[in-house]
């Protein structure tokens, strides 16, 4: 499987309890950290769903 970087680029403040608990399953706690997982379906969904709050990078 192909590996992605995924940086949180901003807050949480002020977002849904969903995208809140979203970034924090994806493994991110504060802005400008990032974390290198494997590309499944799950993870990509989450991504997809607070795209609009980090910045993906293939490996």
């Amino acid at each position: 499987m192909a590996k992605i970087k995924i940086t949180q680029i901003k807050s949480v403040i002020d977002r849904s309890e969903r995208q809140k608990k979203t970034i924090e399953a994806l493994g991110l706690r504060k802005i400008n950290q990032s974390v290198e997982v494997e590309a499944t379906a799950a993870i990509i969904g989450m991504v997809r769903k607070v795209n609009h709050l980090v910045a993906v990078e293939n490996i």
